[in-house]
């Protein structure tokens, strides 16, 4: 008796949340359907639009106020009111399952260092001539690294001069996402060795070096040679 009654409380707890879930998917819609900033409606009145309960839109509602979609105003003229989430909101969404899911930085790992051959080879075909003279000017930075800890602060100044030559905004905000995360959790991945200094620098100039000659395919081939085939094969080894 006592399986059932857990059995079913299970099920109403799924059904709950599918329905939750549900009516989160309908305020969005009803968000991106009106100007940011503009009034969807009161509590009791989304309640009776959806056809839900009050619990129901309240728990939604805070599923949309963390993705920065919803903001609950009180008082005169309150309501929720629909909003476009920033860089910041997206950031802190995108950081927040990172950290639900402990295995997901391996995953933003393996998607940023494929995509970092992209951008490799497309800051080669930039116009901008004094990005180009910026990045040669940033090679003696490399060479001053002494250790693991300057290795990821000139590896993030690398990667935002790249972004700066290369207008990629959802990869630019993955990357960064990513990178803060294994700095966060220096014992689960910053201390794991992934790279070796003495190797990233040789990499990092080879990379640097293809994009200042604008040989675009060289730069995708040096950014899969040099990052992203030994750092799979080192999280690889780390995983056995």
């Amino acid at each position: 008796m006592a399986d059932k009654m857990t059995t079913n409380a299970k099920r109403r707890s799924r059904s709950g949340q599918r329905l939750v879930h549900a009516t989160a998917e309908r305020l969005r819609e009803m968000i991106y359907a009106t100007e940011p900033e503009s009034r969807i409606g009161s509590l009791t009145s989304l309640a009776e639009t959806l056809g839900v309960g009050i619990v129901t839109v309240q728990q939604a509602a805070r599923i949309l106020e963390h993705e920065g979609l919803l903001e609950v105003r009180r008082g005169p003229g309150g309501g929720y009111y629909g909003k476009r989430p920033d860089e910041a909101d997206l950031e802190r969404s995108l950081a927040a399952y990172m950290r639900t899911e402990p295995s997901s930085w391996e995953e933003a790992l393996e998607m940023t260092s494929l995509l970092f051959n992209e951008l490799a080879a497309a800051a080669a075909r930039c116009e901008d001539e004094d990005l180009y003279e910026e990045l040669e000017e940033f090679l003696p930075q490399i060479d001053a690294c002494a250790d693991d800890a300057g290795m990821g602060d000139v590896e993030a100044e690398f990667q935002d001069l790249l972004f700066r030559m290369v207008n990629r905004p959802l990869f630019e905000l993955l990357t960064r996402v990513t990178l803060r995360f294994a700095e966060s959790r220096p014992y689960e991945t910053g201390n794991r060795g992934l790279v070796k200094l003495d190797k990233w620098k040789a990499g990092r100039h080879r990379i640097i070096r293809a994009i200042l000659g604008r040989d675009e395919e060289l730069a995708r081939f040096e950014a899969n040679r040099s990052n992203r085939l030994p750092l799979l094969a080192r999280v690889r080894e780390l995983a056995k």
